[in-house]
């Protein structure tokens, strides 16, 4: 099997992003999302890369190699993973994390300057007929980068923005009321212990108060704990 590419182009220097990829309190504005294990995981994966600030390249222990290259006056970003082996259940979901990390970090150096961020992550099962779009009651929108939307979305918030990016397998929307932040959704692989599939959802906020940003919590994760009870 050949290997996996994933490649975002940002609007930034390589001298931007270089430190982006090896300082850790900068890799933890993009990479993953708060949990009281993220600052371990970082040391775990970057700590041991092999980097080559001369070529702009960086190789984590896994095999997965980035890579940076100037282009047009931007810098490409570019994970090269190796192939995906029999036995490797969760060689999908790493992908579809590279792909949010990477259109993460181009959304937080282009709109923030990589500034600091609050986030809420879910994810779980997808029951038979759903898809991420009916569970986030986003059937009616246009999934078209570039695109604006406006929509009173599954939890009952009202959001507005521009359809971000969209992928195969995931997309996001930019949430203008939350920095802008940026609403992550991805459809995760079947597999034996997902037999229609799951979902995730990341959402990236900015430049909100500590009650700001605790309410929203609360209430996307009441809707979801109420929606897993129900399933």
């Amino acid at each position: 099997m050949s290997e996996t590419v994933i490649e975002v182009s940002i609007v930034a220097a390589t001298s931007v992003l270089w430190p982006a990829l090896r300082d850790p309190s900068l890799i933890r504005r993009w990479f993953g999302w708060e949990y009281d294990g993220l600052d371990d995981e970082i040391a775990q994966i970057y700590s041991t890369a092999e980097a080559d600030p001369e070529a702009l390249t960086l190789k984590l222990g896994n095999g997965d190699r980035f890579s940076l290259l100037e282009q047009d006056g931007k810098t490409v970003v570019r994970i090269d993973r190796p192939a995906k082996s029999a036995d490797d259940d969760w060689y999908d979901d790493i992908t579809e994390g590279w792909t949010t990390f990477l259109q993460l970090l181009r959304f937080a150096v282009e709109h923030h300057g990589l500034a600091e961020r609050r986030t809420i992550y879910l994810d779980g099962l997808l029951l038979p007929g759903e898809t991420v779009a009916t569970v986030l009651a986003l059937t009616e929108i246009e999934l078209e980068a570039g695109s604006r939307y406006a929509a009173t979305i599954a939890p009952g918030d009202y959001f507005e923005g521009v359809v971000d990016y969209v992928t195969d397998h995931q997309f996001g929307l930019t949430v203008e009321d939350l920095g802008p932040g940026l609403l992550s959704v991805a459809t995760q692989s079947v597999t034996p212990q997902r037999p229609d599939g799951g979902m995730s959802i990341l959402l990236t906020t900015y430049d909100l108060s500590d009650d700001e940003f605790d309410e929203i919590k609360h209430h996307w994760s009441s809707w979801w704990e109420g929606r897993r009870q129900e399933g």
